[in-house]
């Protein structure tokens, strides 16, 4: 059957949304069983490109959908408080797909005014070129990026006519050649660039850390406006002349280059044994003056931790001076360097037993947890115990299990952290959350959650404890850890209200394959199951990946 004979729209005609998304699951598991031997080379590549229109395509229908749930706040129905804790942690996507996903809806996207009527999206050139499927979601990313950059004294006209030439170049230019062509836009509208105000520098100034690699490194994705730079500049010319903060040099001099005191024929017989970059020198610069001012820092409340540096380790690993501890903050360091620290500082140290797991001292109670507790914590949770939640313990508040209003206890045993959000899931109502400490199981001794209502397994949060997570061919089912990010609605799948339907494909071997999906519409149409988005069960107990997958973006 040619193209021209085949009315894909006439057969589409009248669906629902949720029966599109249906009928698209079996198209592409048809297509995952497709004879592409069979094709040729000219029919590879038209496939190809149809595929990719097909998928640029279906950007403007994710924008459009996420414009819907905000507008809407329906991501608090999934128990989160913004979209993107909804893509992050309930459709489990990663931080910068969730970003780029929000630029993506913002740049794109028709969001509902104050008045109730639909506005024209920000871009508009762009956003019929998504919709055409002649650009992708890269395309509008580096198309946003430009834009932002330019001045908002430049003239609006002068915008979207920028604006547009963007959205043409994207049709025929891969994004390096949008980021091109951006440029010289940029070029052309402030030549001089003095049309850049303060609110202009203050919108793209950033500074953020990144992800710990393998190697334990980070990144520093970072643009300092004009006064930050000259800090930096002035702390760099003390602090990272040779000679000076040589981590690598005992008799290295420590602090400014110009502090009282300072001999400089020891400063010069320091620089002549300096063989570090510049670029090496500025980073021990800026991690010996960040020591220094914490050093500094005496007025924090007395509970607190944040102004210390605070490590749990085994003492397997403290012996042997090998492995990695982890920080409040979060961080992973080498335990050798943590030797390196402590012989310089007085942190506090949580050793754990490798046998037991457990913290050997606990602090008293008190009204409000003291420092000690806050310490035996620490070293017990890592950081927030919610399910997913990637918080470090020095933005955890002290979690009361029962809450303290119901007559919780600020035991250690009734402690636990948990981030400002999660401190708050707590409540006895439907969509609300329950936690406790754990105290039979694999888990024991660790904070397990679970919602309200529900009668499943306590879920604990493994992010901070990799090496106490439960996976594997040999583990027990019933042993295993579950998923960390769970969808909390509840409900009764057999409740009134829902829409059934069916869908039938077509095999090759002229078979019929049964996609049956039940969409409920119910408050509580999804039960919460750790793993994400779960569909319910249908009545006569069979499962559907159709309905798993039309369950999961409806209730998104």
């Amino acid at each position: 059957m040619s193209n021209d004979a085949f009315d894909a729209h006439g057969l589409l005609a009248g669906l629902s949304p949720a029966e599109l998304v249906a009928v698209s699951a079996a198209v592409e598991e048809s297509l995952g069983g497709a004879p592409l031997a069979a094709l040729s080379e000219d029919g590879l590549l038209d496939l190809l490109e149809a595929r990719e229109q097909a998928r640029r395509m279906g950007v403007a229908v994710d924008a459009a959908l996420f414009v819907e749930i905000s507008d809407r706040g329906a991501c608090a129905r999934a128990g989160y408080n913004t979209m993107h804790q909804l893509l992050t942690q309930g459709l489990r996507i990663g931080e910068g797909e969730s970003r780029r996903r929000r630029v993506v809806a913002a740049s794109i996207g028709r969001f509902t005014a104050m008045t109730g009527q639909r506005r024209d999206p920000q871009y508009p050139e762009t956003a019929a070129a998504v919709a055409e499927g002649a650009i992708g979601e890269t395309h509008v990313s580096v198309i946003d990026e430009v834009m932002d950059k330019i001045p908002a004294s430049v003239d609006p006209e002068k915008r979207a006519k920028a604006e547009a030439m963007l959205a043409d170049a994207a049709r025929t230019l891969n994004p390096g050649g949008v980021t091109m062509v951006g440029n010289r836009i940029l070029a052309h509208l402030d030549p001089d660039g003095t049309l850049a105000g303060d609110n202009d520098r203050a919108r793209q100034a950033k500074f953020r850390l990144s992800a710990q690699d393998r190697q334990l490194m980070t990144a520093v994705q970072a643009r300092m406006d004009p006064e930050l730079r000259a800090e930096f500049e002035v702390t760099f010319s003390l602090w990272a002349v040779p000679g000076m903060n040589n981590p690598d040099d005992p008799e290295s001099p420590h602090g400014a280059a110009d502090q009282p005191g300072l001999d400089p024929a020891v400063l010069a017989a320091a620089a002549e044994r300096d063989t570090r970059l510049q670029g090496r020198r500025q980073h021990d610069a800026l991690k010996a003056f960040v020591k220094w001012a914490n050093a500094q820092a005496s007025h924090a409340r007395p509970e607190s931790l944040r102004n210390q540096i605070v490590v749990t380790v085994t003492d397997e690993d403290l012996a042997r001076q090998a492995g990695v501890a982890w920080t409040a903050t979060g961080t992973r360091i080498p335990v050798g360097d943590l030797v390196k620290i402590a012989a310089d500082s007085v942190p506090y140290l949580a050793v754990f037993s490798t046998a037991t797991g457990q913290p050997l001292y606990l602090g008293r109670a008190h009204r409000l947890a003291s420092r000690a507790q806050r310490l035996a914590l620490f070293a017990r949770d890592r950081g927030c115990t919610a399910p997913g939640c990637t918080r470090p313990f020095a933005q955890c508040e002290m979690h009361h299990m029962p809450d303290w209003q119901d007559g919780g206890p600020t035991d250690i045993d009734h402690l636990g952290g948990a981030c400002g959000k999660h401190n708050r899931w707590n409540g006895k109502q439907p969509g609300d959350w329950e936690s406790t400490v754990l105290t039979d199981g694999p888990d024991t001794g660790r904070v397990g959650w679970r919602p309200v209502g529900r009668v499943g397994p306590w879920i604990v949060n493994p992010l901070f404890h990799p090496d106490k997570l439960r996976t594997g061919p040999d583990t027990p089912e019933e042993d295993r850890s579950p998923p960390p990010i769970v969808n909390h609605r509840l409900g009764d799948s057999t409740q009134p209200g829902g829409l059934g339907f069916e869908i039938r494909v077509l095999s090759r071997r002229g078979g019929v394959h049964r996609r049956r999906a039940r969409i409920m519409k119910g408050r509580h149409g999804v039960e919460g199951r750790p793993g994400g988005l779960v569909a319910p069960q249908p009545a006569d107990g069979t499962t559907s990946g159709v309905e798993a997958l039309l369950e999961q973006h409806l209730a998104a």
